[in-house]
């Protein structure tokens, strides 16, 4: 019987420091399009893919006929960060960690291809990766369950077998409705009793100290082969 761990990771607020560059590149996106959203709402709407953000953001009984403008928009203003993202301290070695400890790891992203390419150099650790699942292939996007379960079947391994870390109430949702073990991180900016609330068994600061108390996190409670 296969008895392979599965290690999943969010990307944008998790691995790497971007959360505010998007919310910034949201809202002048939206107020460009003639839409006022305080960046309060923007910044936990962060981790929806674009067309869950824009339904959360401003109703899904909206005329939709912008959203694509208002899409390309967001991504012609973030994409000027690319060659600045940064990593958190600590990301890279944990996704290393886990990797050398036989974790299959994979991540979950709602990213698309040249953010993705963008966001996997300043991690900086595609030799621990196994593989990426994006919200391009699957029906739905967090909170759904459908990436995380996406993640699982690229690995062939069983929820029971897996954990996945995020920083957003959307992760943690989706994660939980995947019958995966949570974690939740606090770098990404959202109060860890929100994200305790939608699920997580617990809560670090960040990567580095996630890797730092790797041992008594949810990672020890699945045992190896």
């Amino acid at each position: 019987m296969d008895r392979d761990r599965a290690a999943l990771f969010d990307v944008d607020g998790t691995l790497a420091d971007t959360n505010h560059l998007h919310a910034v590149a949201w809202w002048e996106a939206l107020r460009q399009g003639g839409h006022r959203v305080t960046m309060h709402a923007v910044h936990r709407a962060i981790g929806l893919p674009g067309g869950r953000l824009l339904d959360h953001l401003l109703g899904q009984d909206r005329d939709r006929s912008d959203d694509e403008r208002l899409s390309t928009a967001h991504d012609t203003l973030y994409g000027a960060y690319f060659e600045r993202l940064q990593a958190f301290d600590g990301a890279a070695d944990l996704l290393r960690k886990l990797a050398g400890d036989g974790w299959k790891v994979v991540l979950v992203t709602s990213a698309k291809s040249r953010e993705l390419t963008a966001l996997r150099r300043a991690i900086d650790a595609d030799d621990a990766l196994t593989d990426t699942a994006t919200s391009d292939d699957v029906d739905e996007g967090k909170p759904a369950p459908d990436p995380v379960e996406h993640a699982l079947s690229l690995v062939d391994v069983p929820a029971d077998r897996a954990v996945f870390v995020g920083d957003s109430v959307w992760d943690m949702k989706a994660a939980t409705r995947a019958g995966v073990a949570v974690v939740g991180l606090l770098c990404g900016g959202i109060p860890g009793a929100d994200l305790t609330g939608a699920g997580a068994a617990d809560v670090y600061d960040d990567p580095a100290d996630l890797l730092a108390r790797l041992d008594t996190s949810p990672f020890a409670s699945v045992p190896p082969s």
